[in-house]
């Protein structure tokens, strides 16, 4: 399979490689998208529409891979997929983005049209990445955090327990994301059961794939 990898930073692609090879059960074939002049939410979702015509039209990738952080959106949840309304949630603005570009590419060339699979980070990357190292830290006491107007932890101290500073470089997200990216692949069950609505839903889309 040929995918493209669309988030925040080139460390957190580089993260999300290590979890695809766990997911798939193989190694993709990684094709290049555009390059972004700026990194962060607001630069993934506005570049989405144009990303996705380019990956159709310009490429032979199978599949576009986009994870974002939550930070303090909404988590997604399970009534927001009947009409996907919550403008707040982030997973639903990207669906929402990608659906409407999808509904206007057309295949061509014998090339069906490209996957999307959307993952959602709650409410960083780094809360994946000390999965079944701090059981403290899941979906749920965040967003029973986010209710009670009580941050369970901050995006700074999730990166101090990752990368041991809350100010790392681009080479130190990378190695130690990398790290704990391919510790977590040994145990994807947990890390679903821990964050189910931004990465199991993100892991199940990817695993139908390869059935289909």
């Amino acid at each position: 399979m040929k995918v493209a990898i669309l988030s925040e930073s080139e460390a957190d692609e580089a993260v999300i490689r290590e979890l695809l090879k766990g997911i798939l059960g193989t190694p993709p074939a990684i094709i290049p998208h555009l390059p972004l002049r700026s990194r962060g939410w607001p630069a993934v979702r506005n570049v989405l529409p144009v990303v996705l015509r380019h990956l159709q039209y310009q490429t032979d990738a199978d599949a576009l891979i986009v994870v974002v952080d939550s930070n303090h959106s909404p988590v997604h949840q399970a009534d927001h997929s009947r009409d996907d309304t919550d403008t707040r949630c982030r997973l639903c603005e990207l669906r929402r983005s990608a659906r409407r570009v999808l509904q206007g590419l057309r295949p061509g060339g014998g090339r069906a049209l490209i996957r999307i699979a959307i993952g959602l980070a709650v409410p960083s990357l780094e809360a994946w990445l000390l999965c079944g190292r701090d059981p403290a830290v899941t979906e749920s006491v965040w967003i029973n955090g986010l209710q009670n107007r009580q941050e369970p932890y901050t995006k700074n101290s999730l990166k101090h327990k990752v990368y041991g500073t809350d100010r790392p470089g681009i080479e130190t997200l990378k190695r130690f994301g990398v790290q704990e990216a391919q510790r977590l692949v040994s145990d994807l069950a947990t890390l679903e059961a821990r964050f189910p609505a931004g990465f199991g839903s993100f892991a199940a889309e990817i695993r139908s794939w390869t059935i289909r």
